[in-house]
């Protein structure tokens, strides 16, 4: 609320000044607007006469008096301002600013931190989208959040958001997978075979064996087994799929679309857009194999999309599942994809610019590996060997509040080492357990106030009457402790704007500690519920506007805001 108004004050005080004459025609750069750490010198400043000196060749310090001469903040946003330092612009918050800030919160309510920036163009988030080949392991928890999260985001910023799940039910994996099931199947009726290179060896192959003997007992014994297989990885596949979905519905994440990668064969999309590639010369075969010119469109080698067994590559469907989605008519695809296929961005992307898609209505957000550690002990994980963590054991372990707010902390771009011990812990140590104590104090401050003589005029049921936000007197609240809480307060519109638009999910959680953080310092200086009953009622509802902020940030990340721990 505040950079975003201090901002627009610059821009039109850089073109005041430009008209009057005291700076020469220049275009207005991007305007930083930033909290000095700690606010010992002041509540915000701009480096923007610094930046644009280099422009229009004066001082720098001559630059900040024309654009402060031009201002024209009104007295009840802005106390001072100060031209500082090299060429800073520094700028005082007026109280009368704080106290409207806290009553926007009240009337936005659940919606504080929306935005209108999308203005309902269509999003397609893909996510998760792990192999139905056995349960998630903790890789795609990580994909799961980043992805739901974003989601949230987008849709915050006044985007119109459907979350897919491309279930990749076609190819060779899927077919391992039905020879890996065939294995046991055969055993359990003492029929020996070898085990499929590159089978898939989990307990869970086992009991989907288990599961096809009594459904259908000896039935497929003497079938052909190319027919056998097919029969398996199907019966394979759908099992797998139902694990998945519940484990997710338990993450708290659920989609609008399951797409079927084998529907684009049936239908013939893969066919097709293998045609118009060569039909447009961007195909050619060489060793056996078909080749896509991928080196036209940025990728270091050429590659094979259809390798010399017949068996397509996985980006061969990939290309027509994202005309399909286009076709749907969503305006922008964002993928959510690990790092270890980022090779596949530009076979994609390449392909997709082959056939006339405008690259940036595609885009991939690449995320670093997951690693596990108990006790600082490093867990391995292979899901061929049947040797990894399942997110399902880590839910059970840290439950969904931890195991999300701990994905959703560390940046996509970085790997991120999961502290399985931190994760439990019910301390202060623990960044979602210091959050969550931060809203249920809250939540039991006014419970309390139902009983206290000053409090019970405002408080029913644990909710504050509207009323209390109107007629409280805001101006009372002028400790140092509280004016931090405010402006902690003001920085969430901001943190959801970045956070979707540099899909930054990482930022969500580094504000609700910090929000926490100035609660709990405020609470440490400052009484909620005192003898003044003035006092008590403006502090009642700065807490309770906390207490919206909290809850709006939680719900982004999909986390609980318990109202007692």
């Amino acid at each position: 609320m505040f950079k975003d108004a201090l901002r627009r004050h610059l821009e039109a005080a850089v073109r005041r000044a430009v008209a009057a004459g005291r700076l020469p025609p220049v275009e207005v750069p991007p305007v930083e607007v930033e909290q000095p750490r700690g606010r010992r010198h002041a509540d915000f400043a701009t480096n923007l006469p610094l930046v644009l000196a280099r422009r229009v060749g004066q001082p720098p310090r001559e630059v900040a008096r024309a654009i402060v001469e031009a201002l024209d903040c009104s007295p009840d946003q802005v106390e001072r301002v100060e031209v500082a330092g090299p060429g800073f612009i520094n700028f005082f918050i007026a109280p009368a600013w704080l106290q409207a800030l806290v009553r926007h919160v009240h009337a936005q309510g659940d919606r504080y931190g929306s935005h209108d920036v999308g203005a309902g163009r269509r999003v397609n988030v893909e996510y998760v989208s792990a192999n139905p080949t056995g349960p998630l392991h903790i890789g795609s928890g990580r994909n799961g959040v980043i992805g739901d999260v974003l989601a949230n985001l987008l849709a915050a910023l006044g985007y119109a958001v459907t979350r897919e799940y491309y279930v990749n039910d076609a190819g060779l994996l899927v077919h391992r997978l039905g020879q890996s099931v065939e294995h046991h199947y055969l055993a359990h009726f003492g029929i020996a075979t070898p085990f499929p290179e590159d089978g898939y060896r989990g307990e869970y192959v086992r009991e989907i064996a288990r599961a096809l003997v009594e459904r259908d007992g000896d039935a497929w014994v003497h079938r052909d087994p190319q027919t056998r297989v097919a029969a398996f990885r199907d019966f394979a596949v759908a099992w797998c799929l139902a694990d998945i979905r519940r484990t997710l519905e338990q993450f708290g994440i659920t989609f609008d679309v399951w797409f079927s990668e084998r529907s684009l064969y049936e239908q013939g999309a893969v066919d097709r857009v293998l045609a118009a590639l060569r039909e447009r010369g961007f195909l050619y075969e060489q060793d056996g194999a078909v080749w896509f010119r991928s080196t036209l469109f940025g990728d270091d080698k050429d590659r094979v999309i259809i390798r010399s067994t017949g068996w397509p590559m996985y980006y061969a469907a990939d290309i027509p599942y994202h005309l399909n989605k286009l076709e749907r008519g969503f305006d922008l695809l964002i993928d959510v994809w690990g790092v270890d296929h980022a090779g596949d961005v530009a076979r994609v992307r390449g392909g997709l610019q082959a056939l006339g898609v405008d690259p940036a209505r595609v885009e991939f957000l690449l995320y670093q590996h997951v690693r596990l550690r108990n006790e600082g002990e490093l867990l391995r994980m292979s899901r061929r060997r049947g040797e990894y963590v399942t997110l399902q054991d880590l839910l059970d372990a840290v439950g969904r509040d931890a195991a999300r707010y701990f994905f959703c902390m560390v940046s996509p771009s970085v790997p991120m080492d999961f502290d399985w011990q931190l994760a439990r812990q019910q301390s202060q140590d623990n960044p979602v357990y210091y959050v969550q104590y931060a809203y249920a104090r809250i939540c039991s401050i006014l419970r309390e106030a139902e009983g206290h003589p000053h409090g019970r005029r405002w408080v029913q049921a644990g909710r504050l009457d509207a009323a209390a936000v109107q007629d409280a007197d805001l101006g009372r609240l002028v400790d140092p402790s509280e004016a931090a809480l405010i402006h902690a307060l003001a920085e969430l519109p901001e943190v959801v704007y970045q956070a979707g638009m540099r899909r930054e999910p990482q930022r969500l959680p580094a504000y609700a500690r910090d929000l926490a953080a100035a609660f709990h310092g405020f609470y440490t200086q400052c009484r909620v519920l005192s003898d003044d009953p003035a006092l008590t009622a403006a502090r009642l509802v700065l807490v309770e506007a906390v207490r919206i902020a909290l809850r709006r940030t939680l719900a982004l990340i999909g986390v609980a805001a318990p109202e007692r721990m």
